[in-house]
């Protein structure tokens, strides 16, 4: 037996898409093989806005000439470009440090993916596969990327997104891209358009005080345990029907729904963590269907707040300990862990998760982050895990959902979809 590399035929056909084309062009071929003679290596087809590249890899045993001829009265009958080559052995390079290239931008300019694939190129990455994830309400595109160091081009990508306004996240591809995650999002400013505290605090006319310190607590330049028990400590005499009020008055983030909803039709597991109140959010996580729940608890006596919190304080590391409290309950490494949240209070979550995503987030977050997403819709985290708008419309379809339809201000219109209900909903 031969150690020579088998001969093989390249087959490229280009043109207009339509029903058929790969069944009749591997049909000639088929008719020009016996036992001996034309086994498929390889074959790739891919359709961009009606245009068909279908290429054929074969070991074309002694029919060389007879696979070529029958190959191009094929293409012609189909009015179809074409291109053979010879060669020897399947020489598919080997495709080692993958990488998900996800970019976001609205618009998203040619300027912006040209500065994305020269770094890629100048990282001495390789680009293998593109396609897009969404049209609306931003324009996101995936870069499926072969031979690159995950962190050093995230680095390189980083500069790109600060310099061009774009979001840009860069994650392990391959197999690392597939199967059952954790998604555990912050819930202030995140999961939801409030910050509850400052809701209890206007029922007491101290709403601009509290903010005030939200603010610094959010930023990093104030101890989150010291500013909340203080934030808190406003609050003492409150009724405590108050909390059902707020619980009312509280707005989803666009977007929050259908994420929880795709994530959950995934098998994805989906916990919420909040330097907020069990009062608030254990309700809101019954409502979306989230079993993991991490958040402070006030003291209630006599029917009032006392203006306490119970038991340890959910801070920055209360937060990590809890992402990774859901991961050992879900039997997951944190590689396969994703965090999402806003402020200096999240990044020790951010930074134990896989993926962490700094959502709207505060100056200090998006820089530490391993993505950012700038856009005020929470489903567009779906993008960053390659899940398209598309996939989306039509799960909701299935089942029957309304699909959320929204466009940033000066975006093309978006397609039809199904009546639309408020952003969050």
């Amino acid at each position: 037996m031969s150690d020579l590399p088998e001969p093989t035929l390249s087959i490229t056909v280009t043109g207009t898409d339509r029903p058929g084309v790969t069944g009749t062009l591997l049909g000639a071929i088929a008719d020009e093989c016996d036992e001996v003679g034309g086994e498929v290596l390889d074959i790739q087809q891919v359709v961009v806005h009606g245009h068909l590249t279908l290429a054929l890899l074969l070991a074309p045993g002694d029919r060389v000439e007879r696979l070529r001829d029958a190959a191009a009265v094929a293409a012609h009958r189909l009015d179809l470009a074409l291109s053979v080559t010879e060669g020897t052995g399947d020489n598919a390079r080997p495709r080692q440090g993958r990488a998900a290239v996800v970019v976001l931008g609205a618009p998203l300019t040619a300027r912006v993916v040209s500065l994305v694939t020269q770094q890629i190129a100048e990282h001495g990455a390789n680009i293998d596969r593109i396609r897009r994830l969404s049209r609306y309400p931003v324009t996101t595109v995936e870069f499926a990327v072969s031979g690159a160091d995950v962190e050093l081009l995230r680095a390189r990508l980083a500069l790109v997104a600060t310099t061009e306004g774009i979001d840009i996240a860069v994650a392990p591809g391959g197999l690392a891209r597939l199967g059952r995650r954790l998604v555990v999002l912050d819930v202030d400013s995140t999961l939801i358009q409030q910050e509850v505290i400052e809701m209890l605090a206007a029922h007491c006319g101290r709403e601009a005080e509290v903010a005030q310190v939200t603010a610094r607590a959010m930023a990093g330049e104030l101890d989150f345990e010291q500013s909340l028990r203080a934030r808190v400590a406003t609050l003492a005499g409150l009724p405590a029907s108050v909390l059902d009020e707020v619980r009312d008055a509280i707005e989803l983030t666009a977007g929050a729904r259908t994420l929880v909803r795709t994530l959950g039709r995934l098998g994805f597991t989906v916990g919420l963590v909040s330097g907020g109140f069990l009062e608030i959010v254990g309700q809101l996580a019954s409502e979306l269907g989230i079993h993991h729940v991490r958040a402070n608890r006030l003291e209630i006596v006599d029917g009032a707040l006392t203006g306490r919190v119970l038991g340890e304080v959910v801070d920055r590391a209360g937060k990590a300990r809890a992402l990774r409290e859901f991961a050992d309950l879900e039997g997951l490494p944190l590689s396969r862990t994703v965090a999402i949240g806003d402020g200096a209070n999240d990044l020790d979550m951010l930074a134990a998760a896989g993926l962490g995503v700094a959502f709207n987030a505060k100056p200090l977050v998006r820089e530490q982050a391993d993505a950012s997403v700038t856009v005020p819709y929470l489903d567009s985290v779906l993008f960053l895990l390659g899940i398209s708008r598309e996939e989306i419309e039509e799960a909701d379809a299935m089942d029957g959902q309304p699909t959320e339809c929204r466009l940033l201000p000066g975006s093309p219109a978006a397609p039809a979809s199904p009546a639309s209900p408020p952003p969050g909903h």
